[in-house]
Parts: C-alpha cells; sequence; structure tokens
C-alpha cells in the first residue's frame, strides 16, 4: 500500500511504502511533552520504505532534546513535523506522523497512548531499530 502525505504547505512530502498490506496500522500518541504540544501520532512499517522529498530544505529546522537521538523534522514555512529520524549505527530510521497522512481509512488506525518515560537509550535505540523504517530516502523535490 502506497500511503502519501505532507506537511501543512507541501514543502516535506513522503511516500510510504507500506509492505506487506496493512490489516491495521499503528497509530502512537506518544506522551513526551514535544510530541503532546505537537499533537504528534506516530507509526512505522519496519518492513515498509519511506521516501521524504523536501521542496526547499533552507524551510526545514531538525530539533532534538533529551536524549538527542531523534530529529523531529519540521517545516519553518507551516511548523508542521511530519517525519522524525534516528541515524542509528550508519542506518537512518524513521516514524511518521499518521496526521499528515492523506486518503488513509481511518478504520485501520488503532489509536494508543505512548510512554517511553525512564527507558534507557540503549533500549531506545534498540526498540527504534526494530519497530522504525529501515529504509529511509531524503531527496529534494525540485531536484
Amino acid at each position: 500500500m502506497l500511503i502519501s502525505g505532507s506537511c501543512h504547505c507541501g514543502n516535506i512530502t513522503l511516500q510510504l511504502d507500506w509492505t506487506p498490506e496493512p490489516l491495521e496500522i499503528p497509530a502512537r500518541a506518544c506522551t513526551c511533552s514535544f510530541c503532546t504540544k505537537h499533537g504528534g501520532v506516530w507509526t512505522s512499517c519496519p518492513t515498509g520504505e519511506l521516501t521524504v522529498a523536501i521542496d526547499d530544505p533552507a524551510s526545514v529546522s531538525r530539533y532534538a532534546f533529551g536524549t538527542e537521538t531523534a530529529q523531529f523534522h519540521v517545516c519553518a514555512r507551516c511548523g508542521v513535523v511530519p517525519v522524525v529520524t534516528s541515524a542509528i549505527e550508519g542506518t537512518t530510521y524513521a516514524v511518521v506522523n499518521v496526521n499528515v497522512l492523506q486518503g488513509l481509512d481511518d478504520v485501520l488506525l488503532k489509536r494508543a497512548a505512548a510512554t517511553f518515560d525512564g527507558e534507557s537509550e540503549k533500549l531506545r535505540l534498540a526498540r527504534r531499530k526494530r519497530n522504525w523504517i529501515a529504509r529511509v530516502h531524503f531527496t529534494e523535490a525540485n531536484a
């Protein structure tokens, strides 16, 4: 299943190839202060592939806090955070914000809270390697 999404202004677009076809899509509402303030609800398909295209790279900022092991890609034009990445042992892993996905049947979404308070950095990175999208590509949309 090919799922498209973008920030509000379209500066950051994404294509998530969800393979195999999902019976349900996990939608994790992170309870950290950043995600709570931004309404971040994240999903990932460890067997899928994600392509992120950025129209104007100068209009994308990256924000990291806490362990600084994740980069929130924030559109500086509209303020939306469509994707989060984590570089682990030379591989970029990612999750996408379900709120930016287009044409997705809400019936597929299995919403749940996700709390990672007290998780060690080692356990956090191991969880990301298991659960996040491992095939991630960034391109410039006009390249």
